[in-house]
């Protein structure tokens, strides 16, 4: 995609704006985002279900966004999984071979085996009433796979699925992509989905792409205060504060003193407005001033126990900082102090730019 942008009402709703973007033969992609930023548009676009109001979009270096869908060789998996009900789960799987003009034996001989790769064999004469979610969605995939196409796209394909479900899909999703080696580009706004399944992640928002990295880079090195506050659960913290002297002041919170040293790996703290951003799993919590010099204070506004760990929210100043701890005797009104490494630190400007 080279500066593709997409606009409805004539120019007044701008659902893409210059999106450049490549993406590798064989490469499972996410787009992820909230709801209404572009996502889908840009898959609709890719899939010629939208045409580019600006730019153009290339597949193997020919330019393709004149090209009808049908001779692009992409298929698409929508929410709704769109099965035809009057149909069998192998005639729905057959409908886009016959379309094609695929002769009979081969058509029935790639319908036995992609219903097979899917484990949904079974159900070959059974109508889509009469199957599961995970059922009706495996026969989505192979009326997909079927076609044998080069661009495989997934629009928000697991939405309908239950938690058990959709976590057993995922793991089935990324097994079939790595098989079958399909460039796959994938929509959603599900950040777990996004960072077990994709090789790289698009961050998308208000119709731009925000960042583009593999899962791991995205989590350790967000660009932006946006993505920094959208990727995690809980998301990671930003306090704000002011770079003075050797040290990043939060008001009555008191500060954090940096002096010379590497916060985020920064030789040099600028002066000026600041933004310290950490990660709640990355910060431990004391009720005794402790002798670290990034300590900084609070009281604790709730504790939320959810098993494993829990998340302890500090009011620090007018603002709430998040805490992942295995486990913590604090309770509500508690004054404590928060502590962490410089390395575990980020810096962002006035401007909401990672510091680097």
């Amino acid at each position: 995609m080279e500066n593709v942008s997409k606009y409805f009402d004539d120019g007044e709703t701008v659902a893409n704006y210059r999106l450049n973007l490549e993406v590798e033969e064989g490469e499972f992609l996410v787009f992820l985002g909230p709801s209404g930023c572009g996502k889908t548009t840009a898959l609709r676009l890719i899939a010629g279900l939208e045409e580019p109001s600006e730019g153009a979009i290339y597949f193997d270096g020919q330019r393709v966004d004149r090209w009808s869908p049908s001779d692009r060789n992409v298929a698409m998996v929508f929410q709704n999984y769109a099965l035809y009900p009057h149909m069998s789960v192998a005639e729905n799987v057959a409908y886009p071979l016959k379309i094609q003009g695929v002769p009979p034996d081969d058509r029935d001989q790639r319908i036995e085996e992609v219903l097979r790769f899917l484990h949904i064999e079974a159900q070959a004469s059974k109508s889509p009433a009469e199957l599961s979610g995970g059922q009706r969605q495996r026969v989505a995939l192979a009326r997909a796979i079927v076609r044998e196409p080069s661009v495989f796209l997934l629009d928000e394909p697991l939405s309908n699925l239950d938690a058990k479900l959709r976590q057993e899909m995922r793991s089935e999703l990324k097994r079939l992509q790595d098989e079958l080696e399909i460039t796959t580009i994938y929509v959603t706004h599900n950040q777990e989905e996004a960072m077990s399944m994709a090789d790289r992640v698009v961050v998308m928002n208000r119709g731009t792409i925000r960042q583009i990295a593999p899962p791991e880079e995205l989590y350790s090195r967000p660009r932006t205060e946006w993505v920094a506050r959208f990727i995690g659960s809980p998301p990671m913290n930003l306090l704000r504060g002011t770079r003075q002297n050797g040290s990043i002041a939060f008001g009555e919170a008191g500060s954090v003193d940096i002096g010379e040293t590497t916060v985020g790996g920064l030789e040099t703290v600028p002066r000026g407005d600041v933004s310290l951003g950490v990660r709640p799993e990355d910060i431990s919590i004391a009720t005794e001033r402790p002798a670290s010099t990034t300590a900084i204070a609070g009281t604790v506004d709730t504790v939320e126990p959810l098993g494993e760990y829990t998340v302890v929210n500090v009011a620090v100043g007018d603002q709430i900082v998040n805490a992942k701890v295995p486990t913590t005797s604090v309770e509500r009104d508690d004054p404590v102090y928060l502590t962490f490494d410089d390395a575990d630190a980020y810096l962002y400007d006035e401007n909401g730019e990672l510091l680097t």
